[in-house]
């Protein structure tokens, strides 16, 4: 068996980056996304101290199109099941990025913030005719990093994806709670 003179530092950086990448990924999360995030979920409230249980009209539009053009929209044709929706997609984009970037019940605030960038992806693409736009899915592979869904939140994504198999690392609420967490 032949052993490396470099596998020494190897296992080096790797322990290194079990703790430095799960802390940049929050990092840069915290820097580019949160914002999105925040100023979007800003965008659903409704007016006065318990404005996200009475979201805006626009949160039903931006959250279901569809529904609400069926709807008139007029958002007291809607059904509980689009209130609660709201709602919860509401508060998920605020109580989710919190989550990611103080690192608190990180892998599974990760797995939830993939799921919700899914389902917003989904509804970009299908409940507002995205697809109908040019360029807004784009294609991977195609020498043009700028595409809105596939392109940019491949990045989103696996920067959440590094949380969910390192965990929230170095500096997090999850390691202070949870002295052997990773």
């Amino acid at each position: 068996m032949v052993i490396s003179p470099l596998a020494p530092l190897a296992k080096q950086i790797d322990r290194a980056g079990d703790q430095a990448l799960p802390l940049l990924a929050r990092l840069v999360f915290a820097g580019v996304l949160l914002p999105y995030f925040w100023a979007s979920g800003m965008t659903k409230l409704g007016d006065g101290p318990l404005g996200f249980l009475f979201p805006s009209s626009g949160a039903y539009v931006q959250i279901f199109p569809r529904a609400m053009e069926a709807a008139g929209y007029d958002t007291s044709q809607l059904t509980f099941f689009h209130w609660a929706v709201v709602v919860g997609g509401t508060a998920a984009e605020f109580i989710l990025p919190l989550l990611v970037v103080v690192g608190l019940l990180t892998r599974l605030a990760a797995v939830g913030m993939i799921g919700f960038i899914v389902v917003q992806s989904l509804t970009d693409l299908f409940g507002h005719g995205g697809l109908a736009h040019d360029g807004t899915l784009g294609a991977w592979f195609d020498r043009m990093p700028d595409a809105l869904i596939l392109d940019q939140r491949a990045f989103w994504v696996f920067c959440l994806t590094v949380l969910v198999f390192k965990g929230a690392g170095a500096l997090s609420a999850d390691r202070a709670i949870f002295k052997n967490a990773p």
